[in-house]
């Protein structure tokens, strides 16, 4: 009877353990579903509070907005640190409130923005489509160079066309590096780009 009794009792302790462990893996899946959501629904708020403060703000309404805006990118990574993304739009963010602001501050801003995209570099290079490295090198391109700045048109010219090989059809891959090569006075060559970046698909939502 003992034996029966412990024969009886090893399927159904494998079923209880098979159903605990089914119950851990839906719990898990769903929680990084929940997680991978509010990720994208935050990313996409600021990208959408950028577009908003970038294009329909002026004046100090403008850099008030910035300064919020940064503070909530960084809540943001604090939440997500091993995504690439936030990093990126912290990045963008700090990069446009860097040109709004203008003076010493906006060195800074720029090199903060530089870390951000540095960042998102090593954790995921292709994300949302190698803007890092697009964004990173119009940084570049845009900052002075030593001794005030980090700016480095060699290295811009590097960092865009890894991002051009990693979308070849995007709008701001394109746009971007027809921007580089107005810079180095390449005209008509960059009006291929141009044309590229004017009939490019619209962003997707990234995830």
């Amino acid at each position: 009877m003992k034996r029966h009794f412990i024969l009886t009792f090893r399927p159904i302790f494998s079923s209880v353990i098979s159903a605990i462990i089914l119950l851990l893996i839906i719990s898990i899946n769903t929680s990084r579903a929940d997680q991978k959501f509010e990720l994208l629904s935050q990313t996409q708020y600021l990208e959408q509070q950028w577009a908003e403060v970038t294009y329909q703000s002026q004046g100090k309404t403008q850099i008030k907005a910035f300064k919020h805006l940064v503070a909530e990118a960084e809540q943001t990574i604090l939440k997500y640190p091993d995504s690439a993304i936030p990093w990126i739009w912290s990045g963008i963010i700090k990069s446009t409130y860097a040109g709004v602001k203008g003076g010493l501050g906006a060195l800074k801003l720029a090199k903060s923005s530089k870390k951000d995209f540095e960042k998102a570099l090593a954790i995921d290079p292709n994300a949302m489509r190698g803007a890092a490295y697009v964004s990173l090198g119009a940084l570049y391109l845009n900052v002075p160079s030593w001794p005030l700045g980090f700016g480095n048109d060699t290295k811009a010219k590097e960092l865009l066309e890894k991002g051009l090989s990693i979308d070849p059809d995007g709008i701001d891959s394109n746009f971007f590096y027809a921007d580089y090569l107005i810079h180095e006075k390449q005209y008509n060559k960059s009006k291929n780009y141009l044309a590229k970046a004017i009939n490019a698909p619209s962003r997707p939502n990234e995830h």
